[in-house]
């Protein structure tokens, strides 16, 4: 039997969970959604509320780009579900300082000049400002522990580690 192969997969249904209604609060504001159950916090904050700080680097989370905070933690958007988000406070680099501010932190970052390409940069500034928060910055050796899930290409490391220091030791967790 021939088979015509535009008819035949215009035929074929879509596969996978169907959309369902979700609400995302990213930086302080509720967002209703429209999503599959699958999609991924990164894919939902870039894709589908535009927030591009948070970068897809390797979507398998080791990378640290996409680091953002969830109910004040850090976790990788890349291998969180949007929907596991619902109810939970989303915080991403476009939320660290709301009032048009920057944050300490990234202030430092520029200060230091504590990136190259950039494409990192977002995930290292929300590690870092929680390295701060959490108590793990007390030396170089565990600034770099703590902050070894976030991957900088560009080798950057030491201005990154100086920022990290510069507000450590100007306000501490500011």
């Amino acid at each position: 039997m021939d088979v015509d192969a535009p008819a035949a997969s215009a035929a074929v249904p879509a596969r996978g969970p169907a959309e369902v209604p979700l609400v995302l609060t990213v930086n302080g504001r509720d967002y209703v959604l429209e999503l599959e159950p699958r999609v991924s916090l990164l894919d939902a904050l870039r894709e589908h509320l535009q927030l591009t700080g948070s970068k897809k680097g390797c979507d398998q989370g080791t990378c640290g780009a996409c680091t953002v905070w969830v109910d004040g933690r850090r976790v990788l958007a890349c291998l969180t579900l949007a929907a596991t988000c619902e109810g939970r406070a989303v915080t991403t680099i476009e939320g660290l300082a709301p009032d048009g501010q920057l944050h300490p932190m990234q202030q430092a970052f520029i200060d230091r000049d504590a990136f190259q390409c950039g494409y990192c940069t977002a995930g290292q500034i929300m590690s870092a400002v929680k390295l701060l928060e959490e108590g793990h910055a007390g030396d170089d050796a565990e600034i770099a522990e703590f902050m070894s899930g976030n991957i900088c290409r560009c080798a950057a490391y030491p201005n990154i580690r100086a920022a990290i220091r510069d507000v450590r030791d100007a306000c501490g967790e500011c």
